[in-house]
């Protein structure tokens, strides 16, 4: 049982993939941490980000180890991800990376921007989380507050909506629902209701019990 999760920035679907990972007791991967872990590779290397060249081979270099660097949590490696990840080169150096792990025996939980449309076109479940921006940046707003990083709010919704059009208007794996995808809109919903409708579905495909 593979669970697809994609959505935009803030969406929720990380954490609604970290429950249902929990729930189902399956390996949980934020693919996410893979472009801010190359991002991160580059900035301590002193090389531009845009260098395609650098950033590939950081890609083809980068060791799961590395996913725990608190650093990668932080809202400007997340714009840098986001310059990163839109370059062909290190999404194709990433894909096997995310197929193996989705490839587990008991299966796996992956959110990111593109799994349900291409590192795994044939999951079992895939669900897209979207909510509106300002709400999405409300929720991004309170939780640099609560880590201590102090931003004005129209910084981060300015953020959100330039990730999103960098996001949707790449060329390589664009943001987009899988057309076999259930669309699950966050913006009225609470974390457990998210969690509800999202195991409503998983269930409904004949998913783990868990």
């Amino acid at each position: 049982m593979v669970i697809a999760i994609d959505g935009p920035a803030a969406s929720g679907k990380g954490t609604l993939a970290k429950r249902l990972a929990a729930h189902y007791r399956l390996p949980h991967l934020d693919t996410g941490l893979l472009y801010r872990a190359v991002a991160l590779a580059l900035l301590d290397a002193g090389l531009d980000l845009a260098d395609r060249a650098a950033a590939a081979a950081a890609a083809r270099a980068l060791s799961p180890e590395f996913l725990g660097d608190a650093r990668l949590r932080g809202s400007a490696m997340g714009e840098a991800a986001s310059i990163v990840s839109a370059q062909p080169e290190v999404r194709a150096a990433l894909l096997d990376w995310q197929r193996r792990f989705a490839g587990s025996a008991a299966g796996a939980v992956l959110d990111g921007r593109d799994i349900g449309t291409v590192v795994c076109p044939d999951a079992a479940v895939k669900l897209f989380v979207t909510a509106s921006a300002e709400e999405r940046a409300r929720r991004r707003h309170r939780e640099l507050d609560g880590r201590g990083e102090p931003v004005a709010y129209e910084a981060v919704l300015s953020d959100i909506l330039r990730r999103d059009a960098r996001d949707a208007d790449r060329s390589a794996a664009p943001l987009r629902v899988a057309e076999d995808a259930v669309v699950i809109d966050t913006t009225e919903l609470d974390a457990d209701a998210a969690f509800r409708a999202a195991t409503g579905v998983v269930d409904g495909r004949g998913g783990p019990q868990g």
